[in-house]
């Protein structure tokens, strides 16, 4: 069976990266940092985006040349911010029961490619992978569907399972017709029963069990 991740929020917390690199980006513009909290509630749909809710709330008018310029800033710095990233807990031992049983695993990502491979390298995730997609590789970017099927065709497609922690990898899953297991401890801002789910668990010692529950109920299906 494929299983297939979303990164930021559900694997690590990389949070901490992205409001020290933000940190040093308003402090040039004279602007005050932005908090973790705000950090987490603007992650998710790539670093575009995420510039964009910095920008807006740190009262910085945007035009396509501002946000050029700042974005450009960000990512310069942000591919090298990989130092305070960590894995939720239980996420090590389950790639290890996972990946012992046979499973082939994936990474779906709106994160930027090169901060994306940096922080995987970092912590020692590259060879976990076997299909890997991020912000950028393609033109598509989550809740489309397209980067979670390019990345389950990538696997070989049949059975997936596909895990994220927030409403646009909800979305994505819903849009992918793919069955979704909601990490509840991410970066979600809406409460777990409004959000569209197969699956909801806030510790990964969890998710072995959910995926032989979603092969048993795929299996039966067939």
């Amino acid at each position: 069976m494929n299983i297939v991740f979303d990164l930021d929020g559900t694997l690590i917390d990389s949070a901490p990266d992205i409001q020290a690199v933000s940190a040093v980006i308003l402090e040039g513009l004279g602007k005050e940092a932005l908090t973790l909290d705000e950090v987490r509630s603007f992650v998710g749909e790539g670093a575009k985006v995420l510039v964009s809710r910095m920008m807006a709330a740190r009262g910085i008018a945007e035009t396509p040349d501002t946000h050029a310029r700042i974005y450009g800033a960000f990512i310069a710095q942000y591919e090298f911010a990989v130092e305070k990233a960590v894995f939720y807990p239980g996420v090590v031992d389950m790639f290890a029961v996972l990946k012992a049983s046979g499973h082939r695993l994936g990474l779906c990502t709106n994160k930027p490619e090169l901060p994306a491979r940096a922080v995987m390298r970092h912590m020692g995730m590259e060879p976990i992978f076997d299909a890997f997609l991020a912000g950028g590789m393609i033109d598509s970017r989550k809740p489309e569907p397209d980067m979670l099927l390019r990345v389950i065709e990538d696997l070989g497609g049949g059975p997936t399972l596909y895990v994220g922690d927030s409403e646009i990898d909800a979305e994505t899953a819903r849009r992918a017709e793919v069955p979704f297991a909601l990490y509840s401890e991410g970066y979600r801002k809406a409460p777990l029963e409004e959000m569209p789910h197969d699956w909801a668990f806030d510790h990964f010692d969890r998710l072995p069990e959910i995926v032989r529950e979603a092969r048993a109920r795929q299996t039966a299906a067939q």
